[in-house]
């Protein structure tokens, strides 16, 4: 698909989803639910009253056109490991080929996971901190982090294990759900 997801509206992302295509697929699902986390979030930090909570909106924003980014970034780089598959089992340098492929395929969802913790961090402080009308979208926000951050970390954890790839990655993508959990719950 050339065109951007974030270009595209809800309907026409989902129907893209929808179908039978290798992408969009999980990792941009997930990066798109983090995005809307972190779009909500902004939105409750604009209503937030303080400056300071107010100020949150701008990184908020900033996270989002990145997981933006990164959803458009999922499918091309899980077409590597596509490619590096459909090489014959004879050749010589598939095993190196899938194994760098499924490391690309890694760094999408890994980064959706960190930037997730930073969308649930900000957003779990308005719930606390924030307007007080606004603690309903707040807290969803903080919840579809958590769910995005799960997903990026559940799809990293398959890469890994497919391309037989170093635990580095997977520890990293699981420290980011423990902290996700952590501000997503209920205080």
């Amino acid at each position: 698909m050339s065109e951007r997801y974030g270009d595209l509206t809800v309907g026409g992302f989902l129907d893209a989803l929808a179908a039978r295509s290798p992408a969009p697929s999980g990792g941009a699902a997930a990066a798109v639910t983090v995005a809307s986390a972190a779009a909500l979030t902004a939105m409750a930090a604009r209503f937030a009253g303080s400056a300071e909570l107010t100020g949150l909106a701008g990184p908020a924003d900033v996270l989002r056109a990145r997981l933006l980014e990164l959803a458009d970034a999922d499918g091309p780089a899980y077409a590597q490991v596509l490619a590096a598959s459909r090489l014959p089992a004879s050749a010589p340098d598939r095993a190196a080929r899938m194994a760098a492929a499924f490391r690309t395929a890694t760094e999408v969802p890994l980064a959706v996971a960190r930037a997730g913790v930073e969308v649930a961090e900000l957003a779990a402080r308005l719930v606390a901190e924030g307007n007080a009308n606004l603690v309903g979208d707040s807290r969803v926000a903080v919840l579809l982090a958590e769910a995005g951050v799960r997903a990026a970390a559940e799809l990293v954890g398959i890469n890994v294990r497919h391309g037989e790839l170093d635990g580095a990655p997977l520890a990293d993508a699981r420290a980011c759900v423990r902290t996700a959990e952590a501000f997503a719950r209920p205080h």
